[in-house]
């Protein structure tokens, strides 16, 4: 029987990207809060993709990507939240409304926030909607 390879320990460092990240999670957190909405959830993760943010705004739930992007360059941060990553988002948010509401889902929607390189914040509703 081969031997099993256990995952490497994470050691707490994080990256400046990663650091980055977590920055314009915290702005998009805070933006939605003062917006009215109420955090469900934020860093879920699962097999099929991670969920940066849920978040309830009135009866809706809400699945939010976060997006930083220093420029424009290659479409920007709404361009790079692409069918292939909408597809894992939506397989994600299924995980954690089943885990949560069981068979009875409520209304949801996914939306994306971005965040530049100066800090200026775009709340995109309903982002995936054809």
């Amino acid at each position: 029987m081969p031997a099993r390879r256990s995952a490497p320990r994470a050691t707490g460092v994080r990256t400046p990207k990663q650091r980055a990240g977590a920055a314009a999670e915290d702005a998009a957190e805070r933006h939605l809060c003062a917006s009215g909405c109420r955090v469900l959830a934020r860093n879920a993760r699962y097999r099929e993709g991670e969920l940066d943010l849920v978040v309830r705004e009135r009866d809706v739930v809400v699945f939010v990507e976060v997006r930083l992007r220093a420029s424009e360059r290659y479409g920007g941060a709404l361009a790079s939240v692409d069918v292939y990553k909408q597809k894992r988002l939506a397989r994600a948010a299924q995980r954690w409304l089943a885990e949560h509401y069981g068979e009875r889902w409520p209304a949801c929607r996914f939306d994306v926030v971005t965040v530049d390189g100066s800090g200026t914040i775009d709340w995109i509703r309903d982002a995936f909607a054809t």
